[in-house]
């Protein structure tokens, strides 16, 4: 049973960690002289929608084909004409699953820019640059429609394509930059952001990095990355805790240089260039879709490298990080997606099943025990116990860890999202009420895969709530305002449909004490 259930524990993670229906996004706006801008590789021609404008598909990197797979991002060659970006380009090579289809397409370097109609303000909006969460594995910049954080919080998102998978975190010894692709993709971004955004209404001196899940992660790496130094502003972290370890297997992490190049040896092996004279010759001429056959399921950033030396916790809890303001937050429900999944796949968690569950899932010696003594399932309450110890042991109490270590240092606003009624993200009836799952925040903030999901009017009046703090955080570094219940930095702020108050129980409701003596 162990090895059925970490079999599909590695399943689930990728697949759940950035859950909804995968979506088409919805048909683009309609071409328009007002859309074409020019930045410093060419014209670019967007699309006019209601209140808003979008241009899609930009390249921000030279596609990473070739001799160019696995190595640093180039700079984008500049363009002749006017480059039409009124659809998205295709997403990185992954497997199917939130992209119909999947992709095997790795010129995929591309970004997404939301912004504001209209005249242009005195002073240039505030730019949120997004990052998806996915397991580091699937995801899309264009699969999280911004334009009502954009018009409501009149700003700039740009939402990012990023190297997935093996592709993006493959390491090995003849490899420069290994194990940290992906990252150095987003700084690569970032950059374009710096030298770019202002030909799009945005301030290039006044940019939020923010995620969630994996995208989140990215967050925490970025703020531990020397190499990220004077391109963000500001930090939003979305259910991926800077204090997950690899440990513990639902939650997204880095891990050590030498444990990725193992990995890499491994799939080195599986495409048969293990004995190759020249292995990366070998490698970069093996098809995507054999890649992706052969890649592990979960992937981490390698830290102890040249763009990330520390694991971002240790980072963080020397203090060597990049002081900024810094948003960060949870949902109240994280594990019940994982617990759910697992049940559905025919591995029910009842009284008899629970050490066994328990103890696949923590198998550091003593953990399972403690975790059943702590954690007691009843005949009807397998599921929610399971996504208990889930939520709690990777994303609650490292989210409380990681705001105890950041506070010290920087100012931090910290959220707990907890509409248990809010819409699902997967399709079919759950075995048990999910609440407020991982990634649950996320429609509140952006229609995904360009289509709404539908809200109650306090779910509205939420939504709204939620995207004002967000982008008064990204223009002033305080989510608070005149329009909004109070947010103090001292406490968690708990949100759900027209009850948005400060918390004080996080530490006792989610066993944070018995999580950080378990170490």
């Amino acid at each position: 049973m162990r090895r059925v259930l970490t079999t599909l524990c590695c399943a689930l993670t990728a697949v759940l960690a950035t859950a909804w229906d995968a979506q088409p996004p919805t048909q683009p706006g309609r071409p328009d002289a007002a859309t074409t801008l020019r930045t410093h590789d060419g014209l670019v021609r967007g699309a006019a929608h209601d209140g808003y404008r979008t241009f899609e598909g930009i390249p921000y990197a030279a596609p990473p084909i070739g001799r160019l797979r696995w190595a640093p991002p180039q700079h984008a060659a500049p363009w002749h004409g006017v480059r039409d970006a009124t659809r998205p380009s295709n997403a990185c090579p992954q497997p199917a699953g939130e992209v119909p289809g999947g992709s095997t397409d790795e010129d995929c370097l591309r970004l997404n820019v939301t912004t504001p109609d209209g005249a242009r303000p005195a002073h240039s909006r505030p730019v949120i640059v997004w990052l998806h969460g996915g397991g580091f594995t699937t995801g899309a910049g264009s699969s999280y429609d911004a334009h009502r954080m954009a018009t409501r919080g009149d700003v700039v998102v740009v939402t990012v394509n990023y190297r997935l998978g093996a592709l993006g975190f493959l390491a090995h010894s003849a490899l420069p930059g290994s194990g940290t692709f992906g990252l150095a993709d987003q700084q690569a971004a970032l950059r374009w952001v710096r030298a770019e955004i202002g030909a799009f209404g945005g301030d290039a001196h006044n940019v939020t990095l923010a995620g969630e899940s994996a995208g989140g992660y990215s967050v925490c790496a970025q703020l531990a990355s020397p190499a990220a130094a004077g391109l963000f502003d500001r930090a939003i972290i979305e259910s991926g805790p800077c204090t997950g370890r690899a440990g513990r297997p639902f939650a997204p992490s880095s891990v050590p240089l030498s444990t990725a190049r193992t990995a890499g040896a491994d799939l080195t092996a599986k495409v048969g260039c293990n004995s190759a004279h020249d292995v990366m010759r070998c490698l970069r001429r093996v098809s995507v879709a054999r890649l992706l056959k052969a890649q592990a399921t979960d992937q981490q950033p390698a830290y102890a490298t040249p763009l990330l030396p520390r694991d971002p916790a240790a980072a963080i809890a020397g203090g060597r990080f990049h002081h900024v303001p810094v948003l960060l937050g949870n949902t109240h429900d994280e594990g019940n997606g994982w617990a759910a999944g697992i049940i559905r796949a025919g591995h029910p968690v009842t009284p008899d099943t629970w050490p066994d569950v328990a103890a696949t899932f923590f198998p550091a010696a003593g953990e399972a025990k403690a975790i059943v003594r702590a954690y007691p399932v009843h005949p009807t309450d397998g599921g929610p116990v399971f996504g208990a110890v889930i939520g709690d042991a990777d994303f609650a109490c490292p989210t409380a860890r990681t705001d105890t270590l950041l506070a010290a240092q920087v100012p931090v606003w910290r959220y707990e999202f907890a509409d248990r009624h809010a819409p699902p993200l997967t399709p079919g009836t759950p075995p048990f009420p999910l609440g407020a799952p991982h990634a649950s925040e996320l429609p509140y903030l952006f229609d995904l895969g360009g289509r709404p999901r539908s809200l109650t009017a306090a779910q509205h009046r939420l939504a709204n709530t939620m995207i004002d703090y967000w982008t008064r955080f990204a223009g002033t570094a305080d989510p608070n305002g005149p329009s909004s219940p109070h947010w103090s930095r001292q406490t968690t702020q708990s949100l759900a449909p027209d009850h948005i108050v400060p918390t004080h129980t996080t530490q006792t409701r989610h066993h944070c004490t018995f999580w950080n003596a378990l170490g």
